[in-house]
Parts: structure tokens; sequence; C-alpha cells
């Protein structure tokens, strides 16, 4: 089967910072995801700052999931180990395919810079419905790591050998036409 070289296909992202502490201010996380997907070409066509409650967490991610409009989410804070860490137990009830090598690669990595306390990171990414969904610690440093080293390759449709945007056919449709 012959590979597809499909050209740049700029997709539409929700950014969404969970914390009870972060500011349009100071959402220095949120504005590097932000702009790192801006300047690789992409759209970001929703972003929030939203409190660690996980009811109202939920229904944001069931919204942004359910959007048509948003083809990957960037989530960033309560992934560690504290009781109000639940970003990825508020996901999994939409999970639809897990992508566990993200979470692999993302702590190889940060073990370079971090050492051990790498695996104080739950960072992971998952298909829910037809959306990509990433799921990122709150420090910048974190998010650079992953927007910079996995996800900007991965959202890009022409890096191979393969990408994660050619497996949604949503997105793949979008692109062809």
């Amino acid at each position: 089967m012959a590979k597809l070289n499909l050209p740049f296909a700029p997709l539409n992202a929700g950014v969404v910072t969970v914390s009870n502490s972060r500011t349009v201010k100071n959402d220095d996380a949120g504005d590097l995801i932000s702009e790192r997907l801006k300047k690789a070409g992409h759209f970001v066509v929703k972003r929030e700052i939203h409190p660690e409650q996980p009811e109202q967490l939920s229904s944001l991610f069931q919204d942004w999931i359910r959007e048509p409009e948003i083809d990957v989410i960037i989530s960033n804070g309560g992934t560690g180990l504290t009781s109000k860490d639940m970003t990825p137990e508020v996901v999994r009830e939409f999970i639809r395919k897990p992508i566990p090598g993200f979470g692999e690669l993302f702590r190889m990595l940060s073990f370079e810079d971090v050492g051990t306390s790498a695996l104080e990171s739950r960072a992971e990414a998952c298909v829910a419905d037809n959306t990509l969904v990433f799921l990122l610690p709150g420090s910048p440093g974190a998010c650079r790591l992953a927007m910079d080293r996995l996800i900007l390759e991965q959202i890009d449709a022409r890096h191979r050998p393969c990408n994660l945007v050619t497996l949604l056919p949503r997105i793949l449709n979008k692109i062809k036409q």
C-alpha cells in the first residue's frame, strides 16, 4: 500500500488549562501551547482556564469532544498525584482508543530533564470519538517538551512514516477535500 503524501492541513484546537490558581495573566503553559499551535499553522478555536472541579470539567470535555469544529484538545494541569488532580480520571469516560505510547515517550523524554521525578507525571493521550486529546502537566517546561518533541509532529499530516492525523477519518476527509 502506498503512503499518502498529504499537504499540511491546519487543525482546529481547543486549549484548556485546568487550575484553581491560573488566570489569563499568568497562564504561561496555556500561552505556550497556543503560541506553538499557531506558529505551526494550526488554529486555536477555543481556549479556557477551568477550575479543578470534576463535574464541570467533564462537561467541558464532553462538549469539546462533540464539537465538530475541534480536531484536537490539548489540556494542561490536573495530571499530578494530589487529590485535586483529576484530569485523567475525568477524560477516561470519553476514551475510545488510548494512545499509551504518548505517555511512555513523554516520561522517557522528561526523565532526561527531571530524572526520576518524571514518574510522577500522568500525561496521556487518546482518541475520544474522532478528536485527539492530549493531557499534559501544567508546567511550561513539560508543555514545551510535549509540544516540540511529540505533539506538533504527530498533528502534521506530512510527518513520516506516520502521524495521528491520518488515522482520524473526519480529519483525513477534511485534508483530502
